[in-house]
């Protein structure tokens, strides 16, 4: 039986935005103030990997700095001029220009707007199940269980 509610095609810009800024708890939910995503993914229904258009307002952060245990990232930059944050330091982005983060690394990644003008990239990432998140520069580590994300202290007392 066909879904009459998925769309076929959409223009991804005119799209509506993610209800919930952040899935964080505080105080790093707020961090994420001037960031967008609209989850093409989650609106195509994909159930294997997700697609976001984000925006970054100038200043604002994709997300901390993080590291994934299974789950594969890439991002492509479409307008904007951001700096990619990794172990090996800071580099700025183009358009056109793209970077990807193998699983298991541990090398922590984030973009930061350090422009004027607002940077749009799509952000495409697996969703493999029992994934965990490190973040090298906080007190906090995530791991994906039933497809939901919980945070906990790096101890593992809960936020």
């Amino acid at each position: 039986m066909e879904n009459k509610s998925k769309p076929i095609a959409v223009i991804a810009d005119q799209m509506p935005p993610r209800s919930k800024p952040s899935v964080y708890p505080e105080p790093f939910a707020s961090l994420m103030q001037g960031r967008v995503k609209i989850t093409l993914g989650d609106l195509f229904e994909l159930k294997n990997f997700g697609v976001n258009l984000t925006r970054l307002l100038p200043k604002a952060i994709s997300a901390l700095r993080h590291s994934h245990s299974k789950q594969d990232e890439f991002i492509y930059i479409l307008s904007g001029s951001p700096t990619l944050v990794t172990d090996e330091g800071r580099t700025i982005l183009q358009p056109g220009m793209c970077a990807g983060f193998k699983a298991g690394t541990g090398n922590g990644h984030h973009l930061v707007n350090d422009s004027l003008e607002d940077v749009v990239y799509l952000e495409i990432g697996d969703r493999t199940p029992n994934d965990e998140a490190n973040y090298p520069d906080d007190d906090l580590k995530a791991s994906l269980e039933n497809g939901q994300w919980k945070f906990t202290h790096k101890d593992g007392t809960a936020y």
